[in-house]
């Protein structure tokens, strides 16, 4: 059993990681090699060395033994964050020219912007070649039946009604039901149906009802409480080579909406913090998906995960890429190189922040654990 868990949710996980930690930071990678930036390691992991081996162009690889992150440190960094420098004055002129830190501030621009952009990158691709392959499968949001003790039928919705629109958002698909009700602010729901060509509207608050999951557990979830009209009315849309990239960059603006929406959501108090999830909840739902769910949902998560890495990379913290662009922004701007002391400030408050963040996160996965291991 305990042999059959770690199957489930180890090794996804590790791999998931992995990938998303590979393609970021060989964004930076890649970028520096072409703005003449040396790289001096990159490194998938941190702590003890697993494996390691030098190319011929001086960058250290390695796999190291804790798999929650990775680096590319580049010439003249004094760590693996880049928020520090060694010292300088040891470097030759023909050193100093490769150094990061002696680059312009376009160049350590787009060096970090293209971690995060080959995180969207990677989404884009993977949305693209779904989308490609196999089309589109829309079911329509037509409910094809109320659940018993749900809100959808204390409200009276009723079989054939087609939901058109819920708390302000347009719903054009049966999975955009979802979407909206897993972003519903304090549980409330406001929607309006289609029924007989007159449209009518509804509001409640969502309450929890038992899911059956695929392996046979019930978990209990908030959900409006209906279901499709089943396959029956399924509609496949193939998609040219054009199409389906304009779906897949659809696909991905619409993943980081809804992400932005939900922190905006918590950011104003109107939603509750405890859906912040870090590495456990990633490591839980990795293995549940790799347990009741196919190979292209375990692919789809793993294109949803390298959407909000790479937008929560870009936010405006000091460590993080967002804290370095803001930086090099601003000397773009004033033409003027930022004091080292004051980077190493604003850095060190910046990873405090992250710390709390990070602690705060695994607090809430943790809880999340203990009301399901006793739900």
């Amino acid at each position: 059993m305990w042999a059959l868990n770690f199957f489930y949710y180890v090794v996804p996980f590790i791999v998931v990681l992995g990938i998303l930690v590979f393609v970021h930071e060989f964004g930076h990678f890649i970028v520096a090699r072409a703005c003449g930036v040396e790289v001096s390691a990159f490194s998938i992991g941190f702590g003890k060395e697993l494996w390691g081996r030098r190319d011929k162009h001086g960058t250290y690889w390695k796999i190291s033994a804790v798999p929650l992150g990775g680096y590319c440190q580049f010439l003249g960094d004094g760590d693996a964050s880049s928020s520090s420098t060694q010292n300088l004055n040891e470097l030759s002129d023909a050193q100093k020219k490769r150094a990061f830190a002696f680059q312009n501030p376009f160049k350590k621009l787009a060096i970090v912007l293209a971690g995060p952009g080959f995180n969207y990158l990677l989404a884009l691709l993977i949305y693209f070649v779904l989308f490609a392959s196999f089309g589109k499968f829309n079911i329509p949001p037509v409910i094809g039946e109320v659940m018993e003790g749900s809100l959808a039928q204390s409200l009276g919705l009723q079989k054939d009604d087609r939901i058109i629109n819920i708390n302000g958002h347009d719903v054009a698909e049966f999975s955009d039901i979802s979407r909206e009700v897993l972003m519903a602010a304090d549980h409330k729901i406001v929607l309006s149906v289609r029924r007989n060509g007159k449209e009518l509207h509804f509001d409640g608050i969502l309450t929890e009802l038992e899911n059956a999951q695929k392996d046979g557990e019930v978990k209990k979830q908030y959900m409006l409480g209906i279901k499709s009209v089943g396959a029956v009315e399924l509609t496949h849309q193939r998609l040219s080579i054009p199409q389906a990239f304009v779906s897949a960059a659809s696909e991905v603006w619409s993943v980081t909406a809804m992400t932005l929406r939900g922190l905006s959501q918590m950011i104003s108090g109107v939603r509750s913090s405890e859906d912040v999830g870090g590495i456990i909840r990633i490591a839980e739902m990795s293995g549940d998906i790799t347990k009741n769910e196919s190979f292209l949902d375990f692919v789809t998560f793993l294109a949803l995960l390298s959407i909000n890495l790479g937008l929560i990379n870009l936010f405006p913290i000091p460590v993080l890429d967002g804290g370095h662009v803001v930086i090099f922004i601003l000397e773009i701007l004033t033409g003027r190189e930022i004091k080292e002391k004051i980077k190493d400030y604003l850095f060190k408050a910046g990873f405090m922040l992250l710390l709390a963040l990070m602690i705060f996160a695994t607090w809430n996965d943790i809880v999340h654990l203990i009301k399901r291991f006793f739900n």
